[in-house]
């Protein structure tokens, strides 16, 4: 287990981190630092002897947090931001199908299953539908959110 960052790194949040309960004074599940977001590697260590946990201090936010190995890259490596990522509930904004077969039709609810961030015509996402997992670009998906839960639109702006 040999850990990829050292003290006094500069590096990126390429996810982003909620408290999980060990963070004081905020609620489980409130967002402490957003994807893209550099901070610098103050302390490395292990969760279970099996992950490289990195104490990373934000500096524009002034938050020190845990982060792991996989939610980290060094900050001058490239990264292209995403509008969604992991565990985001989506909706599909068109029809989608494989080699003409319709697989889901507007409207109908996913969740990001993995973002592809390196494809030359942008970000892509795979997203579980209903019985499949398609890949699909940005442009085909609208996030799920308190006032698109009621009633969806395929017309409505992302935030």
């Amino acid at each position: 287990m040999n850990p990829r960052f050292e003290f006094g790194d500069s590096v990126r949040l390429i996810r982003n981190v909620r408290n999980d309960g060990t963070y004081p004074g905020k609620e489980i599940g409130e967002l402490l630092i957003r994807r893209g977001s550099i901070g610098v590697v103050r302390d490395v260590g292990s969760y279970l002897q099996d992950q490289v946990i990195y104490t990373v201090h934000y500096l524009e936010a002034d938050k020190i947090v845990g982060c792991r190995e996989e939610e980290l890259l060094y900050a001058d490596e490239p990264w292209t931001p995403s509008k969604y990522e992991v565990r985001e509930k989506v909706r599909s904004r068109v029809t989608l199908a494989v080699a003409g077969e319709i697989r889901t039709s507007p409207g109908v609810e996913g969740e990001i299953m993995k973002v592809i961030r390196d494809l030359p015509g942008g970000v892509q996402y795979h997203v579980h539908f209903p019985g499949w997992v398609l890949q699909v670009p940005e442009s085909a998906i609208d996030p799920i959110t308190a006032n698109t839960e009621a009633e969806p639109t395929a017309t409505e702006e992302a935030p």
